[in-house]
């Protein structure tokens, strides 16, 4: 399963360059053509009340031995980790890049796969702690963040009421005293800004929450952040916080990223304007708007393709919180990391392999202080 991780996780990249390079050459009047959805969008009933009930309906969760795709390790490895403890609900990103569909059927075998992979290299930061839990979802297509047509909220509105009926399920199922750490990537953190209004803030589960790692989509300071009821992080050792960034090489194009962006509303139901102001953590400080120079970073996962492996290498990548509240990692990194960069120096697939070992380390950190936290508090 390891040796398929990469090989699989390329041909779902080739598949969006694909697109990506088309619209770059040609005019970002050609998104539409290339991703968006030509089928008709159908809505689809709820899932069954139990459905999250059955293991098969989880990614990883615990009892499923080997088929827990978050407990995939990259090569070269040697921490020694202390176990953490803490529930993880992670949400994964989209693993359908498809017109045929609005939204990812729960029996199509191609996405399934995808999306398996990509918990296996995102959420394995996370899987010193054995209550790692990552649901299967009803996904929206790719195209869906890449049109305001109708279809596209609807397509999100029926993935995301899956999100929620699963992390139902999650909070019912883990120790109700247990920490409980939320991190999701792309269209699992576009999700996530959403759960955590409509089930956590305001709510006796807020305070049990370490973290929320929303990476890979922006965080309205002004629109998302009120509603979300949490601060950004402001340090290493803050807890009850957002943790977020978006990674680019300089120099980076983001004229895409925030049309994409534009297109959706801040969770206050209002624009969130052309020149958003949204959260910036540095991976490696795990400070707000921070700084930190390569020989910080713990390591990022490179990609072995000849052997179907990854591996770390330390040292490689530095992070820079920048005025337009983009991550920035300098030029672009000195390593093989194939074909998987899209254009404009966008590094978003890489947003969590390129610090993996730091998020790692900021996750057990977050955890250790709540703890430390919570027994001062109950003396």
């Amino acid at each position: 399963m390891v040796r398929k991780f990469l090989y699989i996780m390329a041909g779902v990249v080739v598949l969006l360059l694909a697109g990506a390079v088309a619209l770059r050459l040609f005019a970002q009047d050609l998104t539409e053509i290339a991703f968006v959805p030509s089928a008709k969008f159908t809505d689809q009933p709820g899932l069954a009340a139990a459905s999250y009930d059955d293991p098969a309906m989880w990614l990883a969760r615990p009892g499923l031995k080997e088929r827990d795709a978050a407990r995939w390790m990259p090569d070269g490895y040697q921490g020694k980790d202390a176990p953490v403890h803490a529930a993880v609900f992670f949400v994964h990103p989209t693993g359908l890049v498809s017109r045929e569909a609005w939204n990812a059927p729960l029996d199509d075998q191609v996405s399934l796969q995808r999306s398996r992979l990509f918990v296996q290299g995102m959420a394995s930061p996370f899987n010193a702690s054995p209550d790692v839990w990552a649901p299967r979802y009803r996904q929206a297509a790719i195209g869906a963040f890449l049109t305001d047509a109708p279809e596209a909220t609807q397509a999100l509105d029926l993935a995301y009421r899956d999100v929620l009926q699963a992390f139902d399920t999650f909070v019912k199922t883990v120790d109700p005293k247990e920490p409980i750490v939320l991190a999701g990537h792309s269209q699992g953190a576009f999700h996530l800004r959403r759960l955590i209004r409509d089930r956590v803030s305001g709510t006796p589960l807020a305070g049990r929450i370490v973290a929320a790692y929303v990476i890979g989509w922006p965080v309205s300071v002004q629109r998302d952040l009120p509603l979300m009821g949490m601060p950004a992080c402001k340090d290493a050792a803050s807890t009850g916080c957002v943790v977020s960034w978006l990674s680019f090489a300089d120099p980076p194009e983001t004229e895409m990223l925030l049309k994409a962006y534009g297109r959706r509303l801040g969770l206050d139901g209002r624009p969130v304007g052309s020149d958003p102001d949204f959260v910036c953590v540095d991976p490696i400080s795990g400070k707000e708007d921070g700084k930190s120079e390569a020989k910080d970073n713990l390591g990022t996962v490179v990609p072995d393709l000849a052997t179907g492996t990854g591996a770390l290498t330390a040292g490689a990548v530095p992070a820079r919180c920048g005025e337009d509240h983009l991550l920035h990692i300098g030029p672009p990194p000195e390593l093989d990391m194939g074909p998987y960069v899209l254009p404009g120096n966008n590094y978003h697939l890489y947003d969590i392999t390129l610090f993996w070992a730091n998020l790692r380390a900021d996750f057990a950190r977050r955890v250790h202080a709540f703890e430390a936290s919570r027994a001062h508090r109950q003396r």
